[in-house]
């Protein structure tokens, strides 16, 4: 080999050394970076007419495991759709409220009971027929109080869906401009790590939203499709449209047109179902949240409010009333109507006739609603025919519950138990999805960046660059005898 082939390699050998501490730093330096990918350095030997000239550089490359990475995001899609779940629910809980708390429906019935009941044993105490009228306005406020979170839950569902289709339509717009950006430097011989970084970050994000399949095109070309085959990137970015509303009632429903669904170029596309292609992530929840999960409440506490409607309204319970007129609850001051059950727990109001704010008299609740004048003080056959009424078993009209016989007592305590069902295996699934998702990043930080073995692989390296160094020298003192031997 002549001096200046061994010159020739020495410096190559420089220049990759130079490099692969370059890069072994930077691994270092964003172990814990979000989205950072470990990089190496491609080498082969540089040959030139069948004789060896060193080594040279032929790209960075960045070391993913695709499949674990396609695993993590599907997780974290699971994630997000189960933590946006899960919160409603404990939400739902917490409106109703649990059977020991004092502002629950439990309570609140239990309070009205006793007023009954005290009420009857002393029908002339004037007191005492307004603590009924108190708690019978307490559940009255309780059922309306649920119905208030319920619906603000779907509001504030709608207000994320617009953030997150906001969202979905900016990130893509980013991936597709990084895309290009690849396309342009891909084959220039000019390292794109950190564009491909970048743009796994964002595309993490997109997977938080809904879960996606992301497909290798050529020239370091992405295409993203939802895991229910919707396009989002396939050489341009789709444009997702959603229409938020400023507010919303129990009867608003997509169906209904009140509703914003979800379009991508302007196609619609399913919320709900197996046909929907957005089920998975934190959006699919959210319209879940709206239109499932949510009427789905406000059915059952609706069911609770006919219930106790029917109850006192029921035919000859309070004679001094006319066929159709209402009871002691009714539907916004009139008589309620079956066919007008969606919202009813909102709507409830106690019979103007028996409360002296709205004109009014106590007396009514003893005498009968329909009673001009009062009647003898000490007859409490009304307020005990009230008392069996709101403990009594009747067949259940209402389509959102299980058919049969019951108290309201245990109607209650059946929808208050179904809350907390509801929360505990929102909760159970919840922790799955964490754990799942923690599990799946921890070993995808395993296979990442181990500075222990970059630090070792950094000293091999400095063994290499002062070997080529020391064949410089050497060539050097060579070069420098050779000088002088010709003078």
């Amino acid at each position: 080999m002549s001096i200046t082939s061994a010159l020739s390699s020495a410096l190559s050998g420089l220049t990759a050394a130079s490099r692969r501490a370059e890069v072994l730093s930077s691994n270092v330096a964003n172990a814990a970076t979000p989205g950072y990918a470990r990089r190496e350095v491609g080498l082969r030997a540089a040959v030139l007419a069948g004789t060896g000239q060193g080594v040279s550089v032929t790209g960075i490359s960045r070391d993913v495991d695709k499949s674990l990475l396609a695993n993590r995001r599907l997780a974290q899609a699971g994630d997000g759709d189960r933590n946006t779940r899960a919160s409603f629910l404990a939400g739902v809980e917490q409106a109703f409220g649990t059977p020991d708390s004092l502002g629950s429906l439990a309570a609140r019935l239990a309070a009205f009971d006793s007023a009954l009941v005290e009420a009857a044993g002393r029908p002339d105490s004037q007191a005492r027929l307004a603590n009924v009228l108190t708690a019978a306005k307490g559940l009255v406020s309780g059922l309306a109080l649920a119905t208030r979170d319920i619906q603000t839950a779907r509001e504030t569902a709608d207000r994320q869906i617009a953030d997150q289709v906001g969202l979905l339509n900016s990130t893509l717009e980013k991936v597709h401009v990084l895309n290009t950006e690849l396309r342009s430097f891909t084959g220039t011989g000019r390292d794109v790590s950190a564009l491909l970084d970048e743009r796994q970050r964002l595309v993490d994000t997109i997977s938080t939203i809904v879960p996606l399949r992301e497909v290798e095109r050529e020239g370091n070309q992405i295409a993203l499709f939802t895991t229910g085959g919707a396009p989002l990137l396939e050489g341009n970015r789709v444009e997702i449209g959603f229409t938020p509303v400023h507010a919303i009632t129990p009867d608003m429903s997509q169906a209904l047109g009140g509703l914003s669904g979800i379009t991508i170029n302007g196609r619609p596309y399913d919320t709900s179902g197996a046909a929907s292609p957005i089920l998975g992530g934190s959006l699919g929840a959210l319209f879940a949240v709206r239109d499932e999960l949510a009427t789905g409440a406000q059915g059952r506490l609706d069911a609770v409010a006919r219930d106790l409607v029917e109850r006192f309204a029921a035919a000859g319970l309070d004679p001094s009333t006319t066929p159709g007129a209402p009871g002691l609850f009714t539907d916004a001051g009139a008589p309620f109507l079956a066919a007008d059950e969606v919202g009813l727990a909102g709507r409830l109001q106690v019979n103007a006739t028996a409360d002296p704010e709205q004109g009014g008299a106590l007396h009514r609740l003893r005498d009968g609603l329909g009673a001009t004048v009062e009647g003898p003080p000490g007859d409490a056959t009304l307020l005990k025919a009230l008392h069996g009424a709101l403990v009594g078993s009747r067949p259940l009209s209402s389509a959102a519950l299980p058919a049969g016989s019951r108290s309201l007592a245990t109607l209650t305590a059946e929808v208050l138990s179904d809350a907390s069902a509801r929360r505990l295996s929102g909760q159970s699934d919840q922790a799955f999805a964490s754990a799942r998702l923690t599990a799946l990043t921890d070993l995808e930080a395993q296979n990442g960046i181990d500075t222990d073995r970059e630090m070792q692989e950094l000293l091999t390296i400095e063994k290499h660059y002062a070997a080529n160094a020391r064949v410089i020298q050497t060539a050097d003192q060579m070069i420098d005898i050779l000088m002088r031997l010709g003078e």
